[in-house]
């Protein structure tokens, strides 16, 4: 008895402590488990059979650890059976609101005090909701601020097309007026090349006049006027030929009736 009393044992030049066998369990496969004691952390009605459960209870329990994770903090599965009929009734922590949640094999009871601490915001609800507000907020002013370059845009373009116009009408009326000077130009440069003919055959009519006012005969016009007439062309008609008188001839007189 003295032996296992003491703090050091002896342990031989050739001990090899690969060597010593030790009992191990298969290999586990699947998620982690492990029983733990552990009371009902809340109460609750078997679904099967309707046994209530209440708060405190305690049972020998499985322990799951599960691939959930809020904010880094581990979700954990629990198992446990109704005390009546044995039927498996599973709860996983909820570290969102530092409470557990019944997940299936039964019911929670109605907690009154439950309903009102789960209808208090907490301070990541508080944070989300700002946020949203915060980010709704700023699409409205997005929006408002959209609309009004929408109407400025709109203005400015109402009155582009207003000067375009006015320019337009400005330019058809230079145009037209234009077209009137250049009308008016034309008109008087014809009435004065008129005017200067006029004055033309005017002067030159005066320049064929004599002093004594009779007209001066050009040379063509006084060849024309002394060319001598044209012999008409002769007719070739039979004529008879007159007798001639012998008796003068003779030495014979006619007597005169007288």
């Amino acid at each position: 008895m003295s032996e296992r009393k003491v703090l050091t044992k002896y342990y031989p030049p050739d001990f090899d402590p690969s060597k010593i066998e030790r009992r191990r369990g298969p290999k586990q496969i699947g998620p982690k488990l492990q029983t733990v004691r552990l009371m009902a952390p809340f109460s609750m009605k078997c679904t099967s059979c309707g046994e209530y459960i209440y708060k405190g209870r305690k049972f020998n329990a499985r322990k799951e650890t599960t691939d959930e994770k809020y904010f880094n903090i581990t979700i954990y599965r629990f198992y446990i059976r109704c005390t009546r009929c044995s039927a498996e009734l599973t709860f996983k922590t909820d570290p969102k609101h530092n409470d557990y949640t019944c997940e299936k094999g039964a019911k929670r009871n109605f907690e009154p005090w439950r309903e009102a601490k789960l209808a208090e915001e907490t301070e990541e609800e508080l944070m989300d909701r700002l946020e949203r507000e915060e980010n709704e907020r700023d699409a409205m002013v997005d929006l408002e601020k959209k609309t009004m370059d929408a109407k400025t845009e709109m203005q400015i373009a109402d009155a582009l097309d207003e000067v375009r116009t006015r320019n337009a009408a400005r330019e058809r009326a230079d145009l037209d007026g234009v077209a009137a000077g250049v009308a008016a130009v034309q008109e008087e440069r014809d009435l004065e090349r008129e005017r200067q003919e006029r004055e033309d055959e005017e002067a030159a009519r005066r320049a064929f006049q004599s002093g004594t006012g009779e007209k001066v005969q050009r040379i063509e016009e006084a060849a024309e006027e002394t060319k001598v007439a044209t012999p008409p062309v002769p007719a070739f008609t039979r004529q008879p030929k007159k007798k001639k008188d012998f008796t003068a001839g003779l030495g014979i007189k006619k007597k005169s009736l007288v």
